[in-house]
């Protein structure tokens, strides 16, 4: 019988970065890129949080494509542009709640997960009534930058491996 830790530590899944989006102003549009260039510690070159403190836990913002699916059906809607949602990266085929106490690689840059991204009251608004309540378990995760390196649209997505010479 499997123990509870090697559960939580089996993640063979391998996810797919599908969107990227920076906010260059805290409210302002989101720009649509194809790559970004990711520092470490700072978060992404061109987002509002980037010029923020350094080390702080909300560096990157992520959100499953089959979320954006799951909320655009609560809503009665055909589908949802993640641009609404106002998440820097749109992620697919892995669950990005089994990243909770772990680094993981989009691509070339290793990020850590540093919590819930919870909805704001800004998703009334922006998704209409009941927008709030249709986000809530669907906002996605935080991340803070380990390595930076440039991400690209189709990059993969997987937990980082732990090697046993760096088990303490």
């Amino acid at each position: 019988m499997q123990t509870l830790e090697s559960l939580l530590n089996s993640l063979p899944q391998v996810g797919r970065l599908e969107w990227i989006g920076l906010r260059p102003a805290r409210l302002g549009d989101i720009s649509i890129v194809n790559k970004a260039e990711v520092i470490a510690e700072r978060g992404i070159a061109g987002d509002h949080r980037f010029e923020g403190r350094r080390g702080s836990k909300r560096q990157v913002t992520l959100i499953q494509a089959e979320h954006l699916l799951a909320v655009a059906g609560m809503l009665h809607r055909a589908d949802l542009p993640p641009e609404l949602v106002r998440r820097n990266l749109v992620i697919s085929g892995i669950n990005l709640l089994a990243l909770k106490g772990k680094q993981f690689q989009v691509g070339n840059v290793l990020l850590e997960y540093s919590g819930p991204c919870e909805p704001c009251s800004r998703m009334e608004a922006v998704l209409g009534p009941g927008g709030y309540n249709a986000m809530r378990g669907h906002g996605g995760i935080t991340a803070k930058v380990i390595e930076g390196g440039t991400i690209h649209v189709g990059d993969s997505v997987q937990a980082k491996r732990i090697m046993p010479d760096e088990v303490a």
